[in-house]
């Protein structure tokens, strides 16, 4: 399927900010404002809604509300791209009023991760290229204290007009962020630690694949609803898949796993992707490394497919931003990955 690009913002641009889950803004205004001042520092215009700073209690009474700022902005011409202030966990409630005809006529950047998976893959699956990335409060709002490297990825992925893009592992990275309640250091990293960096754990030659994938929780909500892939969406697929701050254990991942393998989802894909997993450690992420192997290899005797496991996307910090429809590049002896075509028009 060809999905359709959103175009690329541009210094002038208005974009919306929304609360689809948790009323964040409310509760930890500095941290959202920073966030807004990240924003409006790239030269953009931010532009509100109703549920955007409203509290918690309220948003969680008022789904169809939350879905209309959706659709709003998107409905809006002059809105460029709509961003997610932060996740939550009820984000699912929202899909059966959001105005599919409304969203599907105008494609623009929607981005956030996490809780907002629900949204990224009901749009998507529209026809729209839609951005597993940070969200305003938690990545946007600690920009100055990201590497030069990564600030320069997510203005790439924001306002880049390239024919490809080479993603690079991060030599360091961190849990998360300082304890927000401090407003001394709301908008800064947690403590950095070295990364091991991206392990392939098996797979040869070039693969390519459309990506798709998200937070692998969130994604639980939706199976068996009208807001899962059909079967034949997963042929091709580059499958992306990362754990929360919940901190799922091993054996729940497996399980997760399983069930994608007993779909036929595993056989069908091009190739598996599993983040680095929020607050684990070493010995956690080998153990689990081990035990996606067993899954996939093992028990499901998918021995060619390639698999890389503690890839920048996620829970921690420096996060990628990784683009749904877009067709991806794995070169399991070079370990490269790379988007090979156009993300944003």
């Amino acid at each position: 399927m060809h999905y359709r690009r959103p175009r690329a913002l541009i210094p002038g641009d208005t974009v919306a900010v929304v609360s689809p889950s948790w009323g964040g803004p409310q509760a930890f205004p500095h941290v959202y404002e920073q966030g807004v001042a990240v924003l409006r520092g790239w030269g953009l215009r931010v532009r509100e809604y109703p549920s955007t700073r409203m509290a918690d209690r309220d948003l969680r009474a008022n789904p169809v509300l939350r879905a209309t700022d959706i659709n709003n902005a998107f409905g809006d011409d002059t809105i460029a791209a709509v961003f997610a202030s932060i996740g939550g966990d009820d984000s699912m409630r929202l899909l059966p009023y959001l105005d599919a005809q409304r969203i599907s006529r105008n494609p623009k950047i929607l981005m956030g991760y996490s809780d907002t998976t629900t949204l990224l893959t009901a749009i998507h699956q529209l026809g729209i290229v839609t951005f597993h990335g940070p969200s305003v409060m938690a990545g946007i709002a600690q920009h100055a204290s990201q590497s030069a490297a990564t600030r320069s990825h997510v203005h790439t992925m924001l306002f880049g007009k390239n024919n490809s893009y080479t993603y690079e592992a991060a030599p360091h990275y961190t849990q998360g962020y300082r304890n927000w309640e401090d407003q001394s250091q709301p908008n800064t990293l947690a403590d950095m630690h070295y990364s091991r960096g991206w392990q392939f754990l098996q797979g040869s030659g070039v693969v390519t694949g459309q990506l798709y994938g998200g937070c692998f929780e969130v994604l639980e909500f939706l199976k068996g609803t009208a807001f899962w892939p059909q079967p034949a969406f997963w042929h091709g697929k580059v499958l992306f898949l990362e754990t929360s701050e919940e901190k799922p254990s091993i054996l729940q991942v497996t399980r997760w796993l399983r069930n994608y393998g007993l779909m036929g989802a595993l056989r069908d894909i091009s190739a598996l992707i599993i983040g680095r997993p929020r607050d684990y450690t070493l010995s956690e992420q080998l153990a689990l490394d081990a035990a996606v192997l067993r899954v996939v290899h093992t028990e499901f005797g998918l021995e060619q497919l390639p698999i890389i496991t503690n890839f920048d996307v996620g829970h921690t910090e420096p996060q990628r931003i990784l683009p749904l429809g877009v067709r991806i590049q794995i070169d399991c002896s070079a370990m490269t990955v790379r988007l090979i075509e156009p993300w944003l028009r």
